[in-house]
């Protein structure tokens, strides 16, 4: 029966008016209000991906979101938008640009949201 229903995904966040603003304005998602007046963000040929306030939020330790693109230099190239490229080192590191680039797997850059929720945007 689950194999039929339409799944969707929900992340928490501690503040709506900044995430929405974030995800709106800055990524530039379809971002909706619901009847439950939680935010919904409308990607093509997905469920909406709810994001609802939490009063005691932690932000998540793993990406709760990933963006497939099709070009991720371009897309790292954006954050002239105010988005800023996570930097790591390590047994997982990324370039001066912030993308993690492996014969093992796809390129991969990571941002937080305001609520400092971990995406991806990575190389289809």
């Amino acid at each position: 029966m689950l194999q039929l229903s339409r799944a969707f995904s929900g992340l928490s966040v501690d503040n709506l008016d900044k995430a929405r603003t974030f995800y709106g304005d800055v990524l530039g998602l379809k971002v909706k209000s619901n009847p439950m007046d939680l935010l919904e963000l409308d990607t093509e040929d997905n469920s909406p991906i709810i994001i609802y306030p939490k009063f005691n939020h932690t932000p998540a330790t793993f990406t709760v979101l990933n963006f497939p693109v099709d070009d991720i230099e371009e897309a790292v190239g954006e954050s002239e938008r105010g988005i800023s490229f996570e930097k790591y080192t390590g047994s997982i590191s990324t370039d001066e640009k912030g993308i993690c680039r492996s014969e093992h797997g796809p390129d991969i850059a990571w941002i937080r949201d305001p609520a400092g929720n971990i995406l991806s945007v990575l190389a289809e």
